[in-house]
């Protein structure tokens, strides 16, 4: 690490005015405070972090030091070695910065198939911790369980049931998908009999029903499994029940059956309770459902089909909730395998914790319907944001809790008659649909960053940052933090719309502030009280209208100078 990158994350935190997910700051003058295994064995275990030791929290974040860095490296450099399963080799500097001493670790995030990170002493049931927001929280016997069974392919979906036969599987959804394998790979299923088949797949094992199998072609899973199913209830207010009118809820209704007949009937409850809303597209409306049916039948296929079926989660159902301003679906068990919330949704990224369940629903018909229940293609997840963008609505929120995963859809469309008119309001020319996407996701109150915009535009993340960029440099958005701390904001006049006509073009002031002189980027946007990314923004204009030339250096320098031309600006 950088002493800048320390400056910038240590500014960082005094505007937070606390930790973060990914910086843990401690105070230690003589010696290694006693969470610092805490902090160690949580950042492996969730995306890595920076520890800096000489930072007082209490105080603002004031640099008291460490008195012997040297020492303070090494007993660092022990623990992580010595005293944590398996160890860990961080990469520890010391930084002088406002006086003082602070020794910095960069602790890497291990590769899920060495997960969990715990404290010797302590044992992997009590000494493994996890990130949560600011702090370290101690992971659950089941939390450490999942980790553990993650570190390979996990088979619980191939487990035989021994009390299931034949008997209960559905002969007619057996028929079509022994008749649709037989047809579509024949060299792999024509000439076996239909039990040969079944169990070449893993529906059985030799002659009992597997897990999949049941939940893939099952008459009534739940006989054997009664929590394997899907809970829906509908609020009516956001925060649950209707304290004034003692209402609990609008409905509350069980789905069961097998994973098609659940999705199926998933499908027809939120049709049945959701409403239908007018869209702004193009140059005029159209009349669409609160949500894209796409994007929730991606989102419960991916709740049924990528669950955690591990006995100590047999008994934890699928939940749907729906709200007046969002619709919320959570399945036990968290993300598997190398995906994390950062990247999901990217194309090639794809990891199957039953993978055997999910080779049978790509065969496996929804009823009343020629299609399959999913492609496994690992393009739901796309497919789910695409369907969200082309509806105008915000991206869905992906939150992994190693226990459980839960995609939340706010319900309100960005895109309405009074934001378009808002963004006309702005007189910005040659914003990018995408802009006016994320313009929209910050009027509705949303902070975002590179991969928000991404998931909520479908741009790539260096199109992102330009574009991103581009909008502070209008003076539209405020950025707070850079690299990966990098935040976005409306800014409060533009919000309010009382962003003048007079403030939209800066060109004036900048020749202003040139005057005769030369100046750099840095020096004018001090003067100008402007941000640099604004200030780069006009002078690439004027230097294209002929106004302004470069001196010497490329215009990326920072040591680049700018001089007026004698060419009059027009109306001068």
């Amino acid at each position: 690490m950088l002493d800048d990158e320390l400056a910038e994350i240590v500014g960082n935190l005094r505007r937070l005015g606390g930790d973060d997910a990914d910086v843990e700051a401690k105070r230690a003058e003589d010696r290694l405070p006693k969470s610092v295994r805490d902090t160690v064995s949580a950042f492996a275990n969730t995306r890595g972090g920076v520890l800096v030791l000489g930072l007082d929290e209490t105080a603002g974040f004031s640099a008291n030091g460490v008195r012997d860095p040297a020492k303070m490296t090494a007993g660092l450099a022990a623990v992580c070695a010595d005293e944590m399963e398996p160890p860990l080799r961080p990469l520890i500097r010391t930084h002088r910065f406002e006086g003082a001493d602070l020794v910095v670790a960069e602790i890497p995030a291990l590769d899920s198939r060495s997960r969990p990170c715990f404290a010797k002493r302590l044992g992997m049931a009590q000494g493994s911790y996890v990130r949560v927001g600011d702090g370290d929280r101690r992971l659950s016997g089941y939390e450490v369980h999942l980790m553990v069974a993650n570190r390979g392919q996990p088979r619980d979906d191939e487990e035989a049931v021994p009390e299931a036969s034949l008997a209960d599987l559905d002969p007619e959804l057996v028929a079509t998908f022994v008749g649709r394998l037989r047809q579509q790979r024949p060299y792999a299923f024509a000439d076996l009999s239909r039990e040969d088949v079944l169990r070449r797949v893993k529906v059985l094992v030799e002659d009992r029903v597997t897990v999949a199998g049941l939940l893939a072609l099952g008459r009534y899973p739940q006989h054997f499994f009664p929590q394997l199913m899907i809970s829906f209830v509908h609020y009516p207010t956001p925060e649950g029940a209707d304290l004034r009118t003692g209402d609990r809820f609008l409905d509350n209704r069980v789905l069961e059956g097998s994973i098609p007949a659940m999705v199926r009937d998933a499908l027809t409850v939120l049709r049945a309770n959701m409403s239908r809303r007018a869209t702004v597209r193009g140059a005029g409306r159209i009349d669409s459902w609160e949500y894209p049916e796409p994007a929730l039948r991606e989102a419960v296929v991916n709740a049924l089909a990528h669950r955690d079926y591990s006995p100590e989660s047999r008994g934890t159902q699928v939940q749907i909730e729906m709200y007046p301003d969002r619709l919320v679906i959570r399945n036990p068990g968290g993300l598997y395998g190398p995906v994390t919330e950062d990247i999901l949704g990217e194309e090639g990224v794809s990891s199957a914790r039953n993978a055997t369940l999910l080779k049978l629903l790509e065969d496996v018909p929804l009823p009343g319907t020629a299609r399959t229940v999913c492609e496994n293609r690992g393009s739901g997840i796309r497919t789910m944001l695409r369907a969200l963008r082309d509806a105008s609505l915000s991206p869905p929120r992906f939150v992994d809790k190693i226990s459980l995963f839960r995609v939340e859809f706010p319900n309100h469309a960005l895109i309405s008659d009074e934001v378009v008119a808002w963004i006309r309001g702005l007189g910005e020319y040659g914003l990018t649909d995408s802009q006016c996407l994320g313009l929209a996701m910050s009027k509705a109150g949303d902070v975002l960053d590179n991969h928000s915009y991404r998931s909520a535009t479908g741009v790539d993340s260096r199109r992102a940052t330009a574009e991103l960029g581009d909008l502070v440099a209008r003076g539209l958005l405020r950025q707070t933090g850079s690299r990966r701390w990098a935040r976005y904001e409306l800014v409060a006049s533009v919000s309010a719309g009382l962003r003048s006509t007079g403030r939209r073009d800066r060109r004036r002031e900048v020749l202003d502030a040139l005057g005769a002189s030369e100046l750099t980027r840095a020096e004018m946007a001090a003067l100008l009280d402007m941000p640099d990314k604004t200030v780069s923004r006009w002078l690439r204009i004027l230097r294209d209208e002929g106004l302004v030339e470069l001196i010497g250096e490329s215009p990326r320098s920072p040591n680049a100078r700018y001089r007026r031309t004698g060419k009059v600006m027009l109306g001068e």
